[in-house]
Parts: structure tokens; C-alpha cells; sequence
């Protein structure tokens, strides 16, 4: 199984945004670090796409993974997973279940999963997840109807309660990872903090920067 980065890239697909030029540009900053196996993309496709359209900028966004050697997983679709050939996929809480995802996907394939709770994402993991998306840490204006953030304290207690990889998600910005790190994070998954950033190239070398600057005795587990 592909090794789990600590810097998660969600693409950001909605109307006027060029998520496979900030893929580029993540991807260039990430090589120019020797830190390309930190970073794990992930594609987020909006609902209203097409499975036409999904396939083609996943199979795009998985070539250009594939060239700088970066895990490239897929939200939610899992057949566009498998017909790219994407490392994997993340299933959130409106998707498919978590074992009916690993059915699909195979033994071999990295899986993820949404949880804001230990009950959650101790049920996740038993189902097969290899690592568990936990949020909302924060607000966040990239995604709507989410629920009430559940802040340090609630990423700590979903953290304690498994052995997997945990990735906080939602409002982070590198200010915010050595908190979220210390709180028991194995790594941070954006969206805006490097797609809405002026230099979406030079915030991902600070995001990277900031995720490898680990607090000693604060990893749960991630897989190598």
C-alpha cells in the first residue's frame, strides 16, 4: 500500500477554479522540497459533474501524480478510482459505507473516511479505513452545510481512539498545523490554503514545511 503523506491537497473544482494548475504548481513546489511522498492529493469533484467529466480531470490529475511519484486518491467516486487508476479513494459520511467502499476498492487500495467522533471513526477503521478525515476542525467557507466545528478537542479524542492515520481537516492554515499536530494529527487536508492562495506553489512549501516539523511522541500510527 502507497505511503500516507501528511499534507492532504483537496482540489477545488467549483466555477472559475483551475485545480490542475494548483495541482502543477503543488506538485512543483513539493519535488523542489524532496517532499513529494509528504504530499497526497486528493481529487473532490462538485456533484453536478459528470462522470465524463470526472473521469477525464482525474485521469488527468492522476498523471500528473504519477510523474512526480504523489498519491492521488479520489473523493466519493469510486469508479472513477478505479477506472484511473488512482491510489484510492475517501468516502465521507453520505457515501458509500466504509465496508461496502473497500469491497469495491480491493484490500490493496488506500480508503479514507470521514469521522467527528471516536464512535465513528472506531466503527470506520473496523470497517477497513486506512485513515479517518476528521472535521470540521474549523470553519471553513470552501464547503457548505457541514457541521459545528469540534475544534483540538474533538480531533484529540477521535486521535486517541484509533491506530490509524488521523488527517484534520477543514480552516486549517499553517498557522494553525502545529496545534492541530500536537492535538494527535498525522497530517492536514486542505483545500483553500493553497488553491485560493496568491502563490498556491510557495504555500504548499510552507504547508510541507509545517507538517514535517512534528511535536515528538504525537504520531498514531501512520503506515510507511
Amino acid at each position: 500500500m502507497p505511503s500516507l503523506g501528511r499534507l492532504h491537497l483537496i482540489t477545488d473544482t467549483r466555477p472559475g477554479c483551475d485545480p490542475l494548475g494548483v495541482l502543477r504548481a503543488a506538485l512543483a513546489a513539493a519535488r523542489a522540497a524532496d517532499a513529494t511522498a509528504d504530499l497526497v492529493v486528493q481529487v473532490r469533484v462538485e456533484d453536478d459533474m459528470s462522470d465524463r467529466d470526472a473521469y477525464e480531470l482525474t485521469g488527468r490529475a492522476v498523471a500528473e501524480c504519477v510523474a512526480y511519484q504523489v498519491t492521488c486518491l479520489v473523493n466519493d467516486r469510486l469508479h472513477v478510482a478505479l477506472a484511473t487508476g488512482a491510489a484510492g479513494a475517501h468516502v465521507g459520511a453520505l457515501d458509500l459505507p466504509v465496508d461496502a467502499a473497500r469491497r469495491v476498492l480491493g484490500p490493496a487500495a488506500i480508503l479514507g473516511a470521514t469521522a467527528r467522533d471516536p464512535a465513528t471513526g472506531r466503527a470506520a477503521v473496523a470497517a477497513g479505513a486506512t485513515y479517518l478525515g476528521v472535521g470540521p476542525c474549523y470553519a471553513t467557507g470552501t464547503k457548505s452545510g457541514l457541521p459545528d466545528p469540534i475544534g483540538l478537542a474533538g480531533l484529540a479524542a477521535v486521535a486517541a481512539a484509533v491506530d490509524v492515520p488521523v488527517v484534520a481537516i477543514a480552516g486549517v492554515t499553517v498557522d494553525r498545523v502545529p496545534e492541530l499536530l500536537a492535538a494527535g494529527a498525522h497530517g492536514v487536508a486542505v483545500v483553500g490554503a493553497i488553491a485560493a492562495a496568491a502563490d498556491p506553489g510557495r504555500a504548499t512549501a510552507d504547508l510541507l514545511t509545517a507538517v514535517r516539523q512534528r511535536p515528538t511522541g504525537t504520531d498514531n500510527g501512520a503506515p510507511a
